[in-house]
């Protein structure tokens, strides 16, 4: 048997994992079966045909690159100022 999801929470479900959330962690949280949080997303895709699944994930990937990038240039930062000291 199956349950209608209310529009307004599948919306926010989908905005939850577009925003970067695993698809496991909103079925947790919001009681759905991942299953189905996996077929909304397949239905829906931007103009160019790439799934909200694949943007959602270039987003971690990007925001982890961000990190990192901003890691090595700290560390560059330092170790100019320890070789530049007389």
């Amino acid at each position: 048997m199956s349950t209608r999801t209310d529009p307004a929470t599948k919306a926010a479900i989908l905005e939850t994992v577009k925003n970067g959330m695993r698809v496991t962690e909103a079925a947790a949280k919001h009681a759905v079966s991942a299953t189905r949080i996996y077929a909304w997303l397949r239905a829906q895709t931007d103009n160019t045909g790439t799934s909200t699944i694949e943007i959602a994930k270039l987003r971690r990937e990007n925001q982890e690159l961000k990190e990192l990038i901003g890691l090595l240039a700290l560390q560059k930062k330092r170790a100019e100022k320890n070789t530049a000291r007389p």
